[in-house]
């Protein structure tokens, strides 16, 4: 298949400034040369490792197959704004290249947290090679990614680099990626397979998996075989063998799968066909209109029983069946959105209070901390990731231990700080930036704050509270996401404890159909964000020079078989920055 651009004939240019692409995400380092353009033969490559190897031939058959074309000149900062960009003066290719060299100082790094991504890419004008170095096989696949977007067509038939490129690259963070809920509406292993594509091409190296849900129960256990009652449907279920391919899959791409089961909230379908006394408040009405009688954030309401011994057996067994299954490290266990009002409705909960009439739910909290954990941590090499709920809500647990990495959602900066002041490793997902479920509206039916003859007072009724609507609104734009400064007013010590950062995609209003336009290409700019930084070297915010890189990047994801959303009219993609709202190039500084 052959990607036609928008300018239609490509033409290789002399200068710097005018290389028509610069990857996304922006290397750390990258220096163009100007001696002309290079051609690229067939490339061949034969490493040690299969890895490397495999790697390769998919990198290469997407170069060929692709026959890529950047859809969009970028211009010269001198002549801002360009409507349209001049195309420079074309330059005959007159050097070649036909390897690939790759070496890799350490083939046998397994791919966990903090494993080095680190990798150079050298491509010289008179040298018959293209060079790479990285200290593991998951730098080098980086690599080919950044190699697949510099390697273009010259439109005749023939594959050229625009100039002699070195590039010296390392992400920032080690923990980059986005999370899918798969419980709320079933999401085909097709398309979970789609977006390990995306995040590979991106840079991200995390794919963290909410399994289940209260609504459904879509993996078979071995356990329990009878968990799976709660499906949707028989056809939307995941077998063992789909839960290795996914993990199989996106290892191949240098992405990590860390699987959620959420606990004990959010936990209703499933736990529920084991034992129904292991879940409470499951035929309670969930009540959100009425909060002193609400048992949920949501339909379906239903939590495990903490008090209720059968509990922790059921969570062993099931932790067991999973964890034999997935291989990382980090297996996130929930912890979100406890609901004071469901244990009401359990006798074992309110028998225990009625003991000790001094007990509250911070103590109950505390109990399946005391209780669950050293289920969780009874796997060798394991790292517990939770909520920032668990820590910081109204019934947080007394005491948590400091090694769980917590996954901060709410409040922003303020709710970072506290955090990582704490001393919890933190993974950024802040929903007033990061969310990308965010801004669609509200999903609950009968819902009379929507019949209202007038648009509500967005600086008053902008958020849930207003009438009808998303709690979190507004729809998180790319450059919402690229301009946040998650680390502003830690101290270098607080700082450190960010490990990075993903974006949620919460799956209420989400399936097969759209769920590629929701993460994409926005989770691309995260990925710059968590890669590379959003700021130039001499610390100026470069959300403006992104925009021509990331409307092609979205071109390229589409290329690639990766249905992104369009982001502007196609105008704006054929020239650059005519649709800037500032004509002043430094308005984002």
């Amino acid at each position: 298949m052959k990607f036609i651009t928008v300018l239609g004939v490509l033409e290789a240019l002399s200068t710097v400034s005018a290389v028509q692409v610069n990857p996304l995400p922006a290397p750390r380092n990258i220096t163009w040369g100007s001696s002309g353009p290079i051609r690229v033969e067939e490339l061949t490559l034969n490493h040690p490792s299969a890895i490397v190897n495999n790697a390769w031939l998919r990198a290469w058959e997407s170069i060929t197959d692709l026959e890529w074309v950047p859809a969009a000149i970028e211009a010269p900062i001198s002549s801002y704004p360009a409507f349209p960009t001049p195309t420079p003066h074309a330059k005959r290719a007159t050097a070649s290249v036909h390897s690939v060299q790759v070496h890799v100082t350490d083939t046998k790094a397994d791919l966990q947290h903090g494993v080095d991504e680190s990798y150079t890419l050298e491509v010289s004008a008179n040298a018959p090679s293209i060079r790479i170095t990285s200290k593991t096989v998951w730098g080098a696949l980086h690599a080919f990614t950044t190699l697949q977007q510099i390697i273009i067509s010259d439109n005749n038939g023939g594959l050229i680099i625009e100039q002699p490129v070195k590039i010296q690259d390392a992400p920032l963070y080690p923990h980059r990626g986005i999370m899918i809920d798969t419980g709320r509406n079933f999401i085909s292993v097709r398309k979970i397979l789609e977006q390990i594509d995306g995040l590979a091409l991106s840079k991200l190296n995390v794919l963290h998996w909410h399994l289940d849900d209260s609504q459904s129960w879509p993996m078979q256990m071995r356990s329990y075989p009878e968990m799976t009652k709660d499906a949707y449907s028989p056809r939307e279920i995941y077998t063992e063998n789909d839960m290795r391919r996914v993990i199989s899959y996106a290892r191949a791409r240098g992405v990590r799968v860390i699987p959620e089961v959420d606990m004990p909230g959010h936990s209703a379908s499933g736990w529920q066909q084991v034992d129904p006394e292991i879940v409470t408040c499951t035929n309670s009405w969930w009540s959100n209109d009425v909060w002193q009688y609400h048992t949920a954030v949501e339909p379906n309401p239903g939590q495990l029983d903490i008090i209720y011994n059968k509990t922790y057996e059921v969570v062993e067994n099931v932790y067991r069946d999973l964890s034999r299954i997935f291989s990382d490290n980090v297996f996130h266990v929930g912890a979100d959105e406890l609901q004071a009002g469901c244990y009401n409705f359990s006798s074992h909960v309110m028998d225990w209070f009625a003991e000790d009439s001094s007990r509250t739910f911070n103590d109950l909290a505390q109990y399946w901390v005391d209780h669950a954990v050293p289920i969780f941590k009874s796997v060798k090499n394991r790292r517990l990731m939770m909520w920032e709920d668990i820590f910081l809500s109204t019934e947080n647990a007394h005491n948590v231990p400091k090694d769980i990495i917590m996954q901060s959602w709410n409040n922003g900066l303020a709710n970072i700080k506290k955090l990582t002041s704490a001393g919890y490793d933190v993974v950024v997902s802040s929903s007033d930036f990061l969310y990308l479920d965010c801004g669609h509206g509200g999903f609950v039916t009968n819902d009379p704050r929507y019949n209202e003859q007038s648009n509500p007072d967005g600086s008053v009724n902008f958020n849930y509270g207003g009438s009808g609507g998303s709690w979190c609104a507004p729809y998180k734009t790319w450059q919402r996401i690229y301009d946040y400064d998650f680390t502003t007013n830690l101290t270098a010590s607080e700082a450190k404890h960010v490990i990075g950062a993903e974006a949620p995609l919460w799956s209420e209003q989400v399936d097969d159909i759209n769920i590629s336009n929701e993460l994409w290409p926005r989770a691309a700019a995260l990925g710059e964000l968590v890669w590379s930084g959003n700021r130039d070297k001499n610390g100026h915010k470069r959300t403006n020079e992104l925009t021509q890189r990331l409307l092609n990047f979205r071109e390229y994801l589409v290329a690639n078989g990766i249905l992104a959303n369009a982001l502007v009219p196609k105008y704006c993609l054929k020239n650059p920055h005519a649709c800037d709202l500032y004509q002043n190039q430094t308005a984002i500084s």
